[in-house]
């Protein structure tokens, strides 16, 4: 829509039944700043030519960061956003993982983490590249985890970093706000995390299952992206 980002977006794993998970639908594909982006229908982002894939706003441990303080929520959401993470770098057999920002919670989630959890997540980043950068939630970074940690990243005429610049420099990508976009057909909406991107940035979604979202007409959007409108990419 002119004016606007395009937003693409994935499927919420929560509604999904394991087949779906199994089979998910085919990717969709842009370029940003001469990169080619594959969006993984789970919400992750896929640099084939660099071997890098990008997952943004894990929240581990979001549940027992609620616990700790008198808000119970369910407690599976570590595990289950390790599955997906799994899935996804099964699909793509990434050499370089990049985890955008907020990947645990609040600060004391990554040195909490029970010691099953630790050892899933040390098992999928094994020989592999894995780069946390760090965001709001975890400003002290993972801990005692393996992997590189970073404020941002620079690869191939992209930069990674968890919250958006006010000034954006061609080929940004970001995490941060969590966009969303609403679908509607036959008078019916859906509602699901995308991705927002133009010709020079891309804000991914969260990967994390229990992570809220902001509508793309949010005013937390305003003036990140061109007022000129994009061509659709999917």
């Amino acid at each position: 829509m002119p004016g606007r980002a395009e937003g693409v977006t994935p499927h919420d794993p929560l509604r999904q039944k394991p087949s779906a998970l199994r089979k998910p639908s085919p990717p969709c594909e842009a370029e940003l700043n001469g990169q080619r982006l594959v969006f993984d229908p789970l919400g992750a982002l896929m640099l084939p030519d660099h071997g890098l894939l990008c997952v943004s706003d894990l929240h581990l441990e979001k549940g027992a960061a609620f616990a700790r303080r008198g808000q119970m929520l369910p407690p599976w959401d570590t595990l289950a956003t390790l599955r997906l993470l799994e899935s996804v770098i099964a699909r793509h057999d990434p050499r370089i993982v990049v985890s955008l920002g907020d990947n645990f919670h609040d600060r004391r989630g990554a040195d909490l983490m029970p010691p099953e959890f630790r050892s899933y997540l040390e098992s999928l980043m094994r020989g592999r590249e894995w780069i946390w950068i760090t965001g709001n939630h975890d400003p002290d970074g993972v801990g005692a985890l393996s992997g590189l940690q970073a404020d941002s990243l620079h690869v191939a005429g992209l930069t990674f970093r968890h919250e958006p610049g006010a000034a954006c420099d061609p080929g940004e990508v970001a995490g941060h706000l969590h966009p969303a976009a609403t679908l509607v057909r036959r008078s019916r909406g859906v509602r699901r995390p995308c991705f927002a991107l133009d010709g020079r940035r891309l804000i991914m979604p969260s990967f994390g299952v229990t992570t809220g979202g902001l509508d793309l007409d949010h005013r937390a959007f305003r003036g990140l992206f061109e007022k000129a409108g994009s061509p659709p990419i999917c």
